[in-house]
């Protein structure tokens, strides 16, 4: 395992990104929590260099479809909304490794299944 593989648990993920934050999410975007056709969660992806590797996952909702044209202009949207915060989530990554987040970028949806899509969240430590 790579040196913070033991700070970035499932316990801590939850934390970082609640599971509840989808709902937030379609709520605002939507008026209604029912219209989501996905959950989002954080996921850890490793390190490279001063750089550590997350995903947003969002991962098909029952009788929903996780269509991929509803995906791909997701960075965009998630790297501005207010209740995504991807700011905070980096504030917070810097606070639980004891470094400063220089910057971060949100990659392109890569379609892993019919079911899971992941959107990468690179950020850089100080």
């Amino acid at each position: 395992m790579n040196q913070y593989g033991d700070i970035f648990t499932e316990d801590k993920l939850q934390v970082l990104f609640p599971e509840n934050r989808a709902n937030a999410f379609f709520d605002a975007l939507f008026g209604d929590v029912e219209e989501g056709s996905y959950n989002i969660g954080l996921g850890y992806a490793g390190e490279s260099g001063d750089a550590l590797n997350f995903e947003l996952r969002l991962t098909q909702r029952p009788g929903k479809c996780l269509a991929c044209n509803l995906t791909y202009g997701l960075p965009q949207v998630f790297s501005r909304h207010p209740v995504i915060n991807v700011q905070g989530i980096v504030e917070a990554v810097g606070e639980a490794v004891g470094n400063s987040a220089v910057s971060w970028q949100l990659g392109a949806t890569r379609e892993v299944s019919k079911e899971l899509h992941v959107i990468p969240l690179t950020i850089e430590l100080g």
